[in-house]
């Protein structure tokens, strides 16, 4: 776990040519709200979209007319490296895996959003992400910028943290990097998304007949962002992810026990710390968050209650999984990584 950082960047020569940009996956979720956060994005030129395969189709987007007007070509490794310097990557973690080395190999940056590189560990990454290259390529550095900015920095691939682990971890990294959190307390992270965030490809759990008017758990001791929140954490979490009939957004709540002695002034200057140069994470106290609150955006909103008297401590943390969960933080990323005003593009 990375402590606080500054994230203050020095603007680049605002005459300088902008960065040619192409994403992979553009018809995915996430690979639409990349697009639409791009184009508008001062220091970069889209100059290519692309599908998950070298057999797509070539097509438009219907959603993205006059933001968007060019087509999503088929892809290929040597199509990318032609048209860009740096490529956003949404695609499954199988195809990324190979994809991602591919590209980097070719001299681009590369801004992954699957999880194929997120665990630095061999042995959890063969178990949770088995098609993984190993070693990972050189210069990769996972990415949750309000942490990592300082690895972030340079890195020829960043990895973006999952939706879940993203809301999660903005909430409990402040209070466990300033030893709020008892050690011998269990970490409870009960987890609700929108079905986007199981992406665009159809599949009984996400048919909307078996979703409107139900709440489903799922994973429980079996999800691959477990060991990701427990990697970055450097402790055990129980993790239950729920799917709910949203079109976007998630929610984190978090159920766990204050150090002997911890006072609430301590867990509120605790993370005044932690984000007071983070732009997209407002705290709100014990006014708990809502998901309406931070839909379409980047931002992370986290409150919490505590019951002095025992010591427990509730906290809630949303983001909008599409944005601050994938397509937003990669742009984030990007901009930390290149040295850029970090709300380029998201604002």
């Amino acid at each position: 776990m990375q402590g606080p950082q500054d994230n203050t960047t020095t603007m680049p020569d605002s005459t300088a040519p902008a960065l040619r940009a192409a994403v992979v996956g553009a018809t995915g979720y996430s690979g639409q709200e990349l697009l639409r956060l791009l184009v508008r994005h001062p220091h970069v030129d889209v100059t290519g979209a692309f599908g998950s395969s070298s057999t797509d189709a070539p097509r438009r987007l219907p959603a993205l007319a006059k933001v968007f007007d060019g087509d999503v070509v088929p892809y290929s490794d040597d199509a990318v490296a032609a048209c860009a310097d740096v490529a956003f990557v949404g695609l499954p973690e199988a195809a990324s895996a190979t994809v991602v080395p591919a590209l980097v190999a070719r001299g681009l940056q590369v801004i992954d959003l699957s999880g194929a590189f997120r665990l630095r560990d061999r042995g959890l990454r063969a178990q949770w992400y088995p098609k993984s290259p190993d070693p990972l390529p050189d210069g990769t550095a996972y990415g949750l910028a309000e942490f990592d900015a300082a690895a972030l920095r340079g890195a020829r691939l960043v990895s973006c943290p999952g939706c879940y682990p993203t809301a999660s971890l903005l909430a409990l990294e402040p209070l466990v990097g300033a030893g709020l959190i008892d050690a011998a307390a269990d970490v409870v992270i009960d987890a609700k998304s929108g079905i986007s965030g199981a992406g665009k490809g159809a599949t009984e759990r996400t048919h909307f007949s078996e979703n409107h008017g139900s709440v489903a758990a799922y994973g429980p001791f079996g999800h691959r962002h477990t060991p990701e929140m427990e990697q970055e954490l450097g402790r055990q979490v129980t993790f239950v992810p729920h799917l709910v009939p949203l079109d976007r957004g998630l929610m984190a709540t978090i159920h766990t026990r204050l150090e002997r002695g911890a006072s609430p002034d301590a867990v509120r200057d605790a993370y005044a710390r932690a984000f007071a140069n983070a732009p997209f994470v407002r705290l709100t106290a014990d006014t708990l968050p809502e998901i309406k609150h931070v839909a379409h955006t980047n931002f992370c909103d986290i409150g919490w209650r505590i019951d002095v008297a025992s010591g427990r401590i509730v906290l809630v943390s949303v983001i909008d999984n599409l944005v601050k969960g994938a397509a937003g933080q990669a742009v984030q990323n990007f901009n930390v990584s290149r040295g850029f005003d970090e709300t380029l593009g998201l604002r």
